[in-house]
């Protein structure tokens, strides 16, 4: 590391000791004491997990051993938590010095002794539920950053957020982007240097992507990096990108812009403390169709790239584009992991990603070279990647200019936001793998429209079928594994296989042990070695966050944040032999020899089909389908078949009800609860046709329940 920043470090963190907030802990340690030299050295602290990733290097391996093959059956409940929510349950949580902090759906923030569960405090920062509607894929959060006494929350409607680790209450609060924009927060903090970096989402509704740096203590912009060029009648942006984006534009064509572009930084935010860098994933193009956003042309920097920044400015340093043109939602925003590798007998400072595209990349980390990338899923978009230019040769047809196509992956992606691990003692990384495939098509009644779902593709084609027997066959097909990849090698060395994907992030542990959660509501505990499962609890919900380990005192835990949700689980997760809603969803905390039970679940029932009276013409259900598939489906799920995470609008009482529809739909009357109006984007009549396309699909769900309970 070089000496000058090793001195602006420690310079930092002595400012810091000098307003660092909370009262003294039972250690004599202030509340969330952490600085700049304590992220540095996060590993010799593998007690706590002070950082997103476990430390700057995201490798998510705990270097502990208590738990390890020979006792992790001896592994049980310690405590845990209940929600108030059945959304979606994303976060990390981080434990410092004996106090474990958290985040929910919604945004909040809860603090409980890392030991017992005993509360500490709760933070909501009171979201307007309207918001939901510009996230994409369900109201999750991915936890806080933590530095100078205080943690770091990003809202989902924008607001960075400071809160005294002590108490919980607000210190500074500070917006990042245009609320009347549908830019949404779903990603986790990292705090560099003494600043705080905050990326959005969005770029399914029309928006253009960027980073921002905010000084920890002062909540005070420092630098802004977009990841597109916007629109060149208004200049430069005033920026730190203005002197790269001016460079990339000529890899754009038409007039772009006007639908944002995308490109947004929804996740991983990593810092590389050996070479003073930041590296940024960057998502996908707004919107996703590269004919119309593009007019087919360019590479539309800095869409699906991995970009390194000056962490001091937010200046360019080097970009490596997975996708280029994309035009399948393939984001680069998955998690990145950093190591030293030996490569063929060399060492190489190397950062490792595998995202939605199909690709485990191993990448320089100092010149954004690739070094290698292998398929880790069937894929049938490319035959393979260009060592020497690092392109992706693709297939034909694969870009659906013409005809549609079938690909794999899909735009839930080989692998999506969902942490791997990498454990330095087996060399291997874990990886939660998916295979699901898409059709797509151009949609030649294409017309953007600011705030709701804009992609350009059709998507009524990829509504599941209603008979029963291929829906349930289409289902056999998705599948989902966990797997042990050597990135040396670029091979698979072994896998823990799924009836399904959408399945948690994972943990490497120096016990040799593997930990993840899947959708089924299994928190299970695998072999790092060879894969053998070793142990398993019922989790009575989907589990697909990232798991952690800590100590207090000479005691270690493994905990998790267990809650099914996100963009699978609404817009495709309905189970068709499990008809029921959704439970709440908890926070799990396990150590050897725990005694704490689960209370019994709860059996959720649900009211039957809602067959309505009045008739839909043929055209209002192919016209109300067509709206419900391109708007509604991706939180009440693909073909009105929701999965109990949000109501099903196959039961509701309002679908025989057209004038309580119509005020609910649009006119917004439960804006409060989250479901807007719709009325500026469609007419009474076209959210009419809605109606008829789900009263249809009513029908379709009373036949099937009938003959599941023995009738016809």
């Amino acid at each position: 590391m070089r000496k000058g920043l090793v001195a602006g470090l420690l310079a930092v963190s002595s400012m810091v000791g000098l307003v660092l907030a909370g009262p003294l802990g039972a250690q004599g340690i202030k509340a969330a004491a952490v600085d700049a030299t304590r992220l540095l050295a996060a590993a010799s602290e593998p007690g706590n997990w002070l950082t997103h990733g476990g430390t700057y290097a995201e490798q998510r391996f705990a270097n502990l051993t208590q738990i390890d093959t020979g006792n992790v059956q001896q592994l049980g409940l310690a405590w845990s938590a209940d929600l108030d929510t059945n959304r979606g349950q994303e976060a990390t949580p981080l434990i410092i010095d004996g106090t474990l902090y958290t985040t929910t759906a919604w945004s909040k923030v809860m603090a409980f002794d890392a030991a017992t569960g005993k509360p500490k405090w709760s933070f909501d920062p009171e979201v307007d539920k309207g918001r939901g509607q510009a996230a994409c894929c369900d109201v999750v959060n991915r936890g806080l950053a933590a530095f100078g006494g205080m943690l770091f929350l990003g809202a989902l409607d924008g607001r960075l957020i400071a809160l005294d680790a002590a108490t919980g209450k607000v210190k500074w609060s500070t917006q990042t982007f245009d609320p009347s924009k549908p830019y949404t927060i779903t990603g986790a903090p990292r705090v560099v240097k003494g600043r705080v970096l905050i990326g959005n989402g969005g770029a399914e509704l029309g928006v253009r992507g960027y980073v921002t740096a905010y000084d920890a203590m002062t909540g005070k912009k420092a630098w802004r990096f977009y990841t597109v060029p916007g629109n060149p009648a208004d200049g430069p942006d005033g920026e730190a990108s203005d002197k790269i984006l001016a460079t990339a534009r000529s890899s754009w064509d038409g007039q772009y812009w006007q639908a944002g572009g995308g490109g947004t930084v929804w996740d991983a935010i990593v810092y590389d403390a050996e070479l003073d860098r930041l590296y940024i994933g960057v998502g996908n193009g707004s919107p996703w169709n590269h004919q119309i956003r593009s007019n087919g042309k360019g590479d539309n920097l800095f869409l699906s790239s991995v970009v390194a920044l000056n962490p001091d400015t937010g200046e360019y340093i080097w970009h490596y584009q997975g996708t280029p043109g994309e035009s399948w939602d393939f984001t680069q925003t998955q998690p990145i992991v950093l190591a030293d590798l030996a490569i063929e007998g060399k060492p190489r400072k190397v950062l490792m990603q595998a995202p939605k595209n199909g690709y485990f990349y191993v990448i320089d980390r100092e010149t954004g070279k690739l070094i290698s990338a292998k398929g880790f899923v069937p894929q049938n978009w490319t035959t393979g990647v260009d060592p020497a230019t690092g392109r992706p040769i693709e297939a034909e047809g694969a870009r659906f200019v013409k005809d549609g196509a079938l690909i794999t992956p899909s735009a839930l992606g080989a692998h999506n936001w969902h942490p791997m691990a990498f454990s330095p003692k087996t060399g291997l990384v874990y990886l939660p793998a998916q295979e699901v495939p898409f059709f797509y098509q151009t949609d030649t009644a294409y017309k953007h429209r600011p705030g709701v779902w804009n992609i350009a593709v059709n998507t009524l084609v990829n509504a599941p079928p209603n008979d029963l027997a291929a829906r349930k066959a289409i289902r056999a097909s998705l599948k989902g594994q966990l797997l042990a990849w050597d990135p040396v090698a670029q091979k698979e060395v072994w896998r823990a296989q799924y009836d399904g994907p959408w399945n948690g992030g994972a943990l490497a542990t120096a016990g040799n042990l593997v930990f993840q959660g899947n959708a089924r509501g299994q928190f299970q505990a695998f072999n790092a070695a060879d894969g053998t499962k070793l142990w398993s609890f019922d989790a009575q919900t989907g589990v697909v966050a990232g798991p952690v380990s800590y100590t207090v005192g000479d005691t270690q835990y493994v905990a998790v944040m267990a809650g099914y949700g996100g963009a699978y689980a609404l817009a495709i997760g309905v189970d068709d032999d499990k008809r029921r809603g959704a439970p709440n969803g908890r926070l799990l905390v396990f150590k050897l020899g725990g005694k704490a039970q689960l209370p019994a679940a709860d059996v959720i029932k649900l009211p039957p089909a809602n067959i309505v009276a009045d008739a839909f013409t043929p055209t209002q259900i192919a016209e109300g389908g067509s709206i419900f598939e391109s708007n509604c489906g991706v939180c009440h799920g693909a073909g009105a078949r929701s999965s109990g995470i949000l109501p099903d609008l196959r039961r509701v009482a309002s679908l025989g009800e057209k004038d309580t529809w119509s005020a609910i739909v649009h006119e917004g009357t439960l804006a409060g609860n989250g479901m807007i109006s719709f009325g500026k984007w469609f007419t009474p009549a076209q959210l009419e046709a809605v109606r008829g396309y789900v009263a249809e699909q009513a029908k379709v769900l009373a036949r099937e329940e009938g003959a599941m309970a023995g009738g016809k």
